[in-house]
């Protein structure tokens, strides 16, 4: 196996490491903090799963859009100002359009996040 390959699998090894962690420190954690106090229902509502499952696909996904079009964008990018330098202005109009992708998904996950139940 060559180095890209393994360092390919290590990354992926390390991502399948941290989801469970996640969900088992995320659980782990419900539980101890359900055991001590007597209203905590709020975190077995169906709302509340969906609500975050779906604030964390638009985080991900909006920034690994905007990831793929700055990578493509910005390939043609660089290689049209070592042609022309006037083209600074629309390669870089390009670029920041592609990186508001990320912020667009920020803010609804955002808004989504807000409407998350809370004890009251």
């Amino acid at each position: 196996m060559n180095g890209k390959k393994r360092f390919y699998a290590l990354i992926g090894l390390l991502q399948i490491v941290l989801i469970f962690t996640v969900f088992f420190s995320v659980d782990g954690l419900v539980s101890f903090v359900s055991a001590q106090t007597t209203n905590f229902d709020y975190y077995d509502s169906m709302t509340t799963v969906v609500l975050s499952i779906s604030a964390a696909i638009s985080v991900s996904a909006s920034v690994l859009g905007s990831a793929w079009a700055i990578k493509t964008v910005g390939t043609a990018a660089i290689s049209s100002l070592s042609e022309r330098e006037e083209s600074f202005f629309k390669a870089f109009l390009v670029v920041a359009l592609a990186e508001a992708l990320a912020v667009y998904g920020l803010i609804v996950a955002i808004l989504m996040w807000t409407k998350i139940p809370s004890p009251a």
